[in-house]
């Protein structure tokens, strides 16, 4: 019997390659992950998993409980399941694996029926060659079908500007502290599943992904969004009920790999369809420290006379997290501003990235310094942007606009 990968591949080949038919026997459950991918978790349990030297291995990596044992068997709850991949790192067997969401990707962009635009994350930079700049994969994916591609870094120059206001507000007239809410789905899940009494530390603000993907479908109604960034943990946050109307789905770097593949594209020899809107604040999200320093660097230009400055503290990894909210807790620190991010390095970490994460830091860091501006409020394309959805100010934006924000309350 075929394995899910090995399907996942006849799949591949049969929509995008050669057409070649899949033939042999196959696990019925596999090909409906493949066909239904919103309907299971981010990551699943791709082979029978009876025996295993540690068995409990993956049920101890799991912070929220999703993986339980059922007449012997392994099961992922895909309402727990938050697709941070800790289960996949440790299992031995490689048994766990991500779940796929490319083929009604494919069979969207094929049908025609709406417009399909790519939402790219900040960590995107060499992740598809070095010399696949943002212009040659707009039009890699041009090639494929899509409609257009947009960076979600210029959204994160938007959260960036939202986050420092409610640092203004909240920590220095009141002497609080804040928990960055903008970037790791993983982070803000621990806060409001485990760590619940933290939660109003936590600005109501939607992630740059969602941000971008309600822009979107704001200007064009009846366009269909595809986010692509290095996480699985985005597949579950594209579902959440309350902000499930901004992403379709979600492909990871190497499902959008396996998509060049299976179409002969090389990014790195096509031609250049170049728009750049971001600042550097948003394009080094993509890597730990990135959202403390853009924040901290936009709340100096507010207001260059603050009072209490932002003192930022940083943690990597799901377990240096909950090692943070404990310090937190217990008052172990003097920093006023936190940032979690569950993979080592932030999202140039993530389980789903192509180049190791030490050169996707560097890429990042490098094309941060190449961007014009340095802060949202240096960007002309954050005032144009805001002006086609019909707002006169970004102060007006920010607080009305239910674009941005969201209930952090159960």
């Amino acid at each position: 019997m075929k394995t899910f990968q090995e399907l996942y591949q006849d799949i591949l080949e049969q929509e995008i390659g050669k057409g070649r038919k899949i033939t042999g026997d196959y696990n019925p459950v596999h090909m409906d992950c493949l066909l239904h991918p919103e309907q299971y978790a981010p990551v699943i349990a791709a082979e029978s998993c009876v025996s295993c030297e540690d068995e409990r291995a993956c049920m101890n990596s799991c912070v929220f409980d999703a993986i339980e044992g059922k007449n012997g068997e392994i099961h992922i709850n895909a309402e727990k399941c938050t697709g941070c991949g800790e289960c996949i790192d440790v299992c031995k067997l490689e048994r766990i694996t991500a779940n796929k969401d490319v083929l009604p990707v494919i069979q969207a962009v094929r049908s025609g029926k709406k417009d399909v635009y790519v939402l790219i994350a900040p960590a995107f930079t060499g992740q598809f060659g070095e010399k696949a700049t943002p212009g040659r994969l707009r039009t890699a994916f041009k090639a494929i079908g899509f409609k257009g591609m947009v960076e979600v870094a210029v959204f994160a120059d938007i959260l960036t500007l939202k986050e420092a206001l409610e640092f203004e507000h909240h920590v220095q007239k009141k002497e609080d502290f804040q928990l960055t809410s903008c970037c790791c789905p993983v982070w803000i899940t621990m806060i409001r599943k485990i760590y619940s009494e933290l939660v109003p530390h936590v600005p109501g603000a939607v992630s740059p992904m969602i941000a971008a993907g309600r822009v979107v479908k704001e200007l064009y109604p009846d366009a269909m969004t595809v986010f692509v960034g290095p996480c699985m943990a985005k597949k579950k946050e594209a579902r959440e009920e309350d902000i499930a109307d901004a992403v379709d789905y979600v492909l990871t770097f190497q499902e959008v790999q396996d998509i060049f593949d299976a179409a002969g594209i090389q990014p790195e020899l096509l031609s250049e369809d170049e728009k750049e809107h971001s600042s550097r604040a948003g394009r080094i999200y993509a890597r730990t420290g990135g959202v403390s320093e853009a924040v901290k660097k936009t709340v100096e230009q507010i207001d260059p006379d603050k009072k209490i400055p932002v003192i930022p503290e940083q943690a990597d990894g799901v377990p240096a997290c909950k090692k943070l909210i404990e310090r937190i807790q217990k008052g172990e620190t003097e920093a006023n501003f936190f940032e979690g991010m569950a993979c080592n390095g932030g999202c140039v970490g993530g389980p789903k990235i192509i180049i190791k994460k030490e050169e996707g830091k560097e890429r990042v860091d490098a094309y941060g310094d190449e961007a014009q501006y340095r802060t949202p409020l240096e960007n002309p394309f954050v005032l144009e942007l805001l002006e086609r959805l019909g707002y006169d100010s970004v102060e007006n934006f920010l607080e009305n606009s239910k674009i941005l924000t969201r209930d952090f309350g159960e």
